[in-house]
């Protein structure tokens, strides 16, 4: 039985499985889609990514958690909560990373919020944040949209390439 997590007007989120990999891959095989992270995923990454959400949802009772868009039962992207080091410590952070063909439709806004409450609701943090790279406008903008302002910067080093990131936070 699938464990719902989430829902929204339009979406419901849950745990991620084995039979999420061919949409997994869909999402993360898309160069165009994969840009922040320097490209498409391979088969092994993206089995060595759900691997890293299903052990994140043992340890911590959250991770990326997929999307499914209620009106046709598809997972169309992930969003959830996960630990990220950032400088000299671990923050909470939104994530999401939806497939191509659904950019554009607020679904990342809605699912973001929704996780948002969750953190705040559930696991009763005073901030959450999301890390997103200088040159991902479009994911800027969803955390701008979830109430989350612009505090601080760092260069994380990702696929041998030097990457400026933005933290964008919300409290409480």
């Amino acid at each position: 039985m699938e464990k719902r997590v989430l829902e929204t007007e339009r979406l419901y989120l849950r745990e991620m499985n084995q039979s999420d990999f061919d949409a997994l891959c869909r999402i993360m095989q898309d160069p165009d889609t994969m840009y922040a992270y320097e490209g498409a995923f391979s088969d092994a990454e993206v089995q060595e990514w759900l691997d890293r959400q299903i052990m994140r949802y043992q340890k911590w009772g959250f991770g990326l958690w997929a999307v499914i868009l209620k009106e046709t039962d598809e997972m169309i992207g992930q969003c959830g909560l996960t630990m990220q080091p950032w400088k000299d410590r671990e923050v909470l952070e939104i994530g999401y990373l939806f497939e191509r063909r659904h950019w554009h439709r607020g679904y990342a806004t809605e699912a973001a919020a929704a996780c948002k409450r969750y953190a705040f609701d559930v696991l009763k943090v005073d901030e959450v944040c999301s890390i997103i790279r200088e040159s991902n406008r479009a994911s800027q903008n969803v955390a701008l949209r979830n109430g989350m302002v612009r505090t601080d910067s760092w260069t994380k080093h990702y696929r041998g390439v030097d990457m400026p990131h933005g933290r964008y936070v919300v409290c409480r």
